[in-house]
């Protein structure tokens, strides 16, 4: 499953992995952050969601371009200089006091992100035998859901001060002209983790720099031969199935994570902090289930078990929505587990079999991510007009119908692509 040379650069690329699974869940701390910061609605507060993956979507395709220029290298080492660089960006927007310079920040990051996700992505599906690529995707991707509880972690103690004010509090600090300075230093305790990060990033921009990068040849890297068009991605079928089930799957999935704290906020009282514990104790799950399911797939197919997993997170979130209180955030946590092996497998399914055309097409399945723009302000939307973000989680769950039903169908389409268009 794994390559027997360039371990050294295996490894480096899968901490990449981690560092941005870090990065994506601290955006779930940002929006219930910003929501107090800036005296927010739930709605604008998920606008936080909506910047990052915009930049998904944006730099996809010229992410893909650049790979097919000038190869996976120079794709990496651009995502990990946009990433730290966004990242950078939040000192300057918490001296200005304004939201959107921090929307703009995040929109960097999530460029930068974009780039990583369409370098890396095809990359390790390909670093390695063919007929195991969903396993080693799955696997490699094992290693972002712990970047992502340390990101939560590091959040929830770095982030979130432990301050909750009642009405009354904050028309005191208000009458004595207090409240805008509190407001202050709760924007600015955003600055130090993303600084710390985006320095990280920059250093592994470096190291990158330095490694060698191994060919690959399904996909004629350093030759003068097919690079692959967008026009031929026009004659399967398959990915765009999975272009489809991607976005439905990330806007899922955010906004599962999204709306969780805010969910317990509502329906159970506990403080920012426990709430955040929750939220890690999602990802600790997430990381259990991609562990689990990539052993799984030695016996089922990957089509089929995340078709079942979906069908499991529908159920759970049916519980969540009608029955809300602390055992529907129980199982929105353990939602979790199940949506694990979705995004790999389904990366993976989408560019199996499209030889010098597996750049191209990456960069449309992170595009896909995009769907985490999406969903979350519309579940957002549905809490503001119905007073309950219980109702909001139908959103997701609409996602995860999406999802089955590719999962239970993808494996019919991609074989009759490869049938019809074997990969050169």
């Amino acid at each position: 499953m794994f390559p027997s040379r360039h371990r050294i650069l295996f490894a480096v690329i899968t901490v990449l992995f981690f560092l941005w699974g870090m990065s994506n869940n601290l955006t779930d701390i940002l929006v219930q952050q910003f929501k107090k910061s800036f005296e927010l609605t739930q709605l604008t507060a998920q606008l936080v969601q909506t910047a990052n993956f915009l930049g998904y979507f944006c730099m996809a395709i010229p992410a893909a371009l650049i790979l097919r220029r000038w190869g996976y290298k120079t794709g990496m080492i651009a995502g990990l200089a946009t990433f730290g660089t966004g990242m950078v960006l939040f000192w300057p927007a918490a001296m200005s006091g304004v939201y959107v310079p921090f929307l703009f920040a995040l929109f960097m990051v999530g460029c930068g992100a974009s780039m990583l996700e369409t370098s890396c992505n095809p990359f390790m599906a390909q670093f390695g035998p063919p007929q195991t690529s969903e396993r080693r995707l799955n696997w490699v991707q094992s290693f972002n859901p712990p970047g992502t509880i340390l990101g939560v972690i590091v959040g929830a103690r770095f982030i979130f001060s432990g301050i909750e004010l009642k009405r009354s509090q904050i028309a005191t600090m208000r009458r004595a002209g207090a409240y805008a300075a509190y407001l202050h230093s709760e924007r600015m305790r955003v600055v130090p983790t993303y600084i710390v990060l985006g320095l990280i990033a920059l250093s592994f921009a470096v190291l990158l720099s330095r490694m060698e990068y191994p060919s690959i040849t399904s996909e004629h890297e350093n030759e003068s031969g097919d690079h692959g068009t967008f026009r031929a991605l026009l004659h399967y079928p398959h990915l765009w199935l999975a272009v489809a089930a991607n976005f439905c799957n990330v806007g899922a999935q955010v906004s599962t994570w999204s709306a969780l704290i805010p969910y317990m906020k509502q329906y159970t009282g506990v403080s920012e902090r426990m709430a955040a514990g929750y939220l890690t104790a999602t990802l600790v799950a997430m990381a259990a289930g991609r562990f689990v399911g990539t052993q799984l797939m030695r016996f089922i197919s990957a089509s089929r078990l995340m078709g079942i997993y979906a069908i499991l997170n529908i159920a759970l979130l049916a519980y969540a929505i009608t029955n809300p209180g602390m055992h529907g955030a129980y199982a929105i946590v353990f939602s979790s587990f199940f949506l694990s092996i979705m995004f790999p497998t389904t990366f993976a399914l989408g560019v199996k079999g499209l030889g010098p055309n597996t750049k191209l097409a990456g960069s449309f399945l992170v595009m896909a991510v995009a769907g985490g723009a999406v969903f979350p302000p519309v579940l957002g939307w549905i809490a503001r007009q119905t007073g309950s973000v219980a109702h909001g989680y139908v959103v997701p769950l609409l996602g995860y119908v999406a999802v089955a039903l590719y999962g239970f169908t993808a494996h019919r389409f991609t074989a009759r692509d490869a049938r019809i268009h074997p990969a050169s």
